[in-house]
């Protein structure tokens, strides 16, 4: 038998790299969410026990919809990886040692915020808040939560709070925005340093994490966040604090500090569910006005009826556990007709989960 030649052998090998680093990546991957949903459930029945509170009987078909929604969204995370459209990196920036260490603190809390559920005080915010500063709607206890969205340690718990709500997949959920904007911008030839600056807002932008993942992904773009909560801001700049061009605002997105058409694309996350159906309007209009002509609107929140019926029963949960005041007129204002109303075109939506992600574009004339 003749022997392969050292630089076939070479070659050979070379060229199946990639296919065996994918596999690895995906193993890697699935192993490491599989840990994560275990012990998100083992946490949640612990907290269950701390508060007293009883787990939902779950309705058989909506938790296989949900099971198929997840394993989807996993695929998907890992396609567009393979894709080029975000980096591996991405798969594996869970800070879960950072969250194991703040769960504690998150339980011990968890009686106040159940007794707060109970008396129905959704007003129990910090008396040194500036209420002239805040529309009504904010200044409450969303999710039951201490300081509602006023402070440093509502900040610092949020993340942890949100990943054992989601099964670990927040995270994951918020990067589905990401290729949406990559694509957008390789095709106007924005994508790199060397042919131009994109400018990219992140309204509601929270404490940063899904403007972390689009840094990651396009460290050349330049960067804006606006939240109305100057406790989550100062959050999102410690997290972005790596971040060469990044400037975030505590502002109100109803009114926002930018100049018309500044703007290439503008991302928000979770953020239409918590505001009255006059006020998303008007945040949209804002969207509309500060994105320039031809410019991409991404946005990225809980599921609605127009497009999940399947999921009805755990949405009307959420509503009914969590102070949510707005949820159930958000479930049926669909989205895509809302950004149709205000002037946005082009408009499709995507299932990510238990979120949608709705992609709009600015009219280019």
């Amino acid at each position: 038998m003749a022997a392969i030649p050292a630089s076939s052998f070479s070659a050979r090998f070379a060229a199946r790299l990639p296919t065996v680093s994918a596999r690895l990546d995906r193993a890697a991957y699935r192993a490491q969410q599989t840990s994560i949903l275990l012990q998100c459930l083992a946490a949640q029945r612990l907290l269950r026990v701390v508060t007293r509170g009883a787990a939902p009987k779950p309705d058989p078909a909506a938790l296989e919809a949900l099971r198929e929604r997840y394993e989807s969204l996993l695929a998907a995370d890992l396609a567009n990886v393979e894709a080029g459209l975000y980096p591996r990196a991405l798969l594996f920036q869970i800070p879960v040692g950072n969250y194991a260490r703040q769960l504690p603190e998150l339980a011990r809390d968890l009686p106040r915020s159940a007794r707060r559920a109970k008396s129905g005080d959704w007003r129990d915010i910090p008396d040194d808040v500036d209420r002239e500063r805040f529309p009504a709607y904010f200044r409450r206890t969303f999710h039951w939560q201490t300081d509602g969205y006023f402070s440093e340690r509502s900040a610092r718990l949020y993340d942890v709070g949100v990943e054992l709500l989601f099964m670990g997949t927040a995270d994951i959920m918020r990067r589905q925005v990401i290729p949406h904007v990559v694509r957008h911008l390789r095709d106007r030839g924005l994508g790199d340093v060397a042919s131009g600056r994109a400018r990219v807002l992140d309204v509601a932008c929270g404490t940063g994490r899904l403007l972390r993942q689009l840094a990651t992904t396009m460290p050349h773009a330049r960067f804006s966040g606006i939240d109305l909560s100057p406790a989550y801001v100062q959050a999102a700049r410690t997290l972005l604090d790596d971040v060469a061009e990044v400037s975030l605002a505590a502002d109100n997105a109803e009114q926002m500090p930018y100049r018309e058409a500044l703007f290439d694309v503008v991302t928000s996350v979770y953020l239409f569910h918590e505001l009255p159906r006059s006020t998303r309007r008007n945040v949209l209009r804002e969207m509309f006005r500060v994105v320039r002509p031809g410019g991409l609107v991404v946005i990225e929140d809980s599921a609605q009826l127009a497009e999940s019926p399947d999921l009805a029963p755990f949405l009307g949960r959420f509503a009914v556990d969590f102070h949510e005041p707005f949820y159930e007129d958000y479930l049926r204002d669909d989205l895509a007709e809302a950004l149709r109303e205000v002037g946005f075109e082009n408009i499709r939506v995507e299932r990510a989960f238990l979120s949608k992600v709705v992609v709009a574009h600015r009219p280019a004339a």
